[in-house]
């Protein structure tokens, strides 16, 4: 499982993003990363926008709680969720609780 950090800013883990795919979804992870198939290109941002709405959607909170702290400009991200705690994250994901 990915680990999932508690700032005080909130939640945060790394993510990898595969742009183009055929749907949206989580496909598994990749080292310490969530691995995310988007169907957005990587141009312009639309990439990341659609992460964000992925996000925010799967973890069942308002787009404007999920932010991409590093990584802007790369498969390979730092993604933010505040108003969440990291083993609740980690709930919605994964299905399960950790410790």
């Amino acid at each position: 499982m990915i680990p999932i950090r508690d700032t005080t800013a909130g939640a945060t883990f790394s993510v990898k993003v595969h742009p183009r795919a055929r749907k949206d979804a989580v496909t598994g992870e990749v080292g310490e990363a969530l691995k995310v198939a988007l169907t957005a290109p990587p141009a312009e941002g639309r990439a990341n926008e659609a992460l964000v709405e992925f996000l925010a959607e799967l973890l069942q909170v308002p787009r404007a709680s999920v932010t991409i702290a590093a990584g802007h400009s790369s498969r390979n991200k730092v993604v933010r969720v505040r108003g969440l705690s990291a083993a609740k994250v980690a709930e919605r994901l994964f299905g399960k609780v950790t410790q």
